[in-house]
């Protein structure tokens, strides 16, 4: 079963600014992506990883899942950064790039020959044309435990570069690139971050592209700016009467007399075992956003 820890705000940080990187320790966001790649010039690259490493190293994150995107392995910081985020010991290291299963095998040994603890995972960017065209594969991986394929992190912003499709409001260029991720992820037991939403200003779009995300299936959605995190998590966790109702079909379906019965009746609506089982994740994922307040 994909693990139940929240991911519903996963934010980027810049890893050569040193004040955002303690301010990170802050913001209510369930992960922080503290990167090396995107963010950083290639002459600042040297001082971000520093930075990164030690910050990571010196802890104080809290709740905070914390991440590390490296540069590529085919690039000329790709090896050090691999080194210090496998030896600073973050939850996780995040690769850019990724386009075969065979990428995510090779970062995987990369990590343990880097000294990478058990417990960092690998999430994987998911921003080309052959990454999605290869989605299945990729991470079927992650069925294999050397692998370490925990999530997958949707870049639409690269994906809309490679392909030339445009990102129009409602993103109807980017929902089948979107969904045959999802698809992937569910079918493989891996968590799946949506892309980020450009106009931080633009509280109502980003609102609304938030839910998408969420009725497409995913668990989160990675963020530009600390202004987005409260609607992010907002939207990304259940509301009340949905966690209400949940416990109910939970508490029908447990009754002795029911055990045996495939549906049954429940405020006027016809509901499946297979909605108590949606149910017990609904609630589980309640619970793990109240204990990680």
């Amino acid at each position: 079963m994909t693990s139940l820890r929240p991911r519903r705000s996963v934010l980027y940080m810049p890893g050569s600014n040193a004040r955002a990187l303690e301010k990170a320790r802050t913001i209510a966001a369930d992960a922080l992506i503290l990167d090396l790649e995107d963010a950083v010039a290639p002459d600042a690259k040297e001082l971000a990883r520093n930075q990164v490493a030690a910050a990571v190293k010196a802890g104080g994150f809290g709740r905070r899942e914390v991440i590390i995107r490296v540069n590529g392995s085919g690039t000329p910081w790709g090896k050090d950064d691999m080194i210090a985020a496998a030896q600073a010991g973050p939850d996780a290291i995040l690769v850019p790039k990724v386009s075969s299963p065979g990428d995510i095998m090779m970062t995987a040994k990369a990590m343990r020959d880097a000294g990478a603890p058990d417990h960092t995972r690998l999430w994987a960017m998911m921003e080309t044309p052959v990454a999605i065209l290869n989605a299945d594969s990729i991470v079927r991986t992650a069925m294999d435990p050397a692998s370490r394929l925990a999530v997958l992190v949707m870049g639409t912003n690269d994906i809309a570069k490679e392909t030339r499709a445009r990102l129009t409001p409602g993103r109807p260029s980017m929902i089948a690139y979107l969904s045959i991720c999802v698809a992937a992820a569910r079918a493989h037991g891996a968590d799946i971050i949506d892309g980020v939403y450009n106009d931080f200003s633009n509280e109502a779009g980003f609102r609304a592209e938030c839910e998408q995300g969420r009725d497409l299936g995913m668990d989160g959605k990675t963020l530009i700016h600390p202004n987005q995190v409260s609607v992010c998590n907002e939207v990304f966790a259940p509301a009340e009467d949905e966690i209400a109702f949940a416990r109910k079909i939970i508490d029908v379906f447990d009754l002795p007399e029911n055990a045996s019965k495939g549906a049954l009746q429940i405020d006027g609506k016809m509901v499946e075992r297979l909605h108590a089982d949606m149910a017990r994740r609904t609630v589980a994922i309640a619970e793990a956003i109240a204990a990680s307040v």
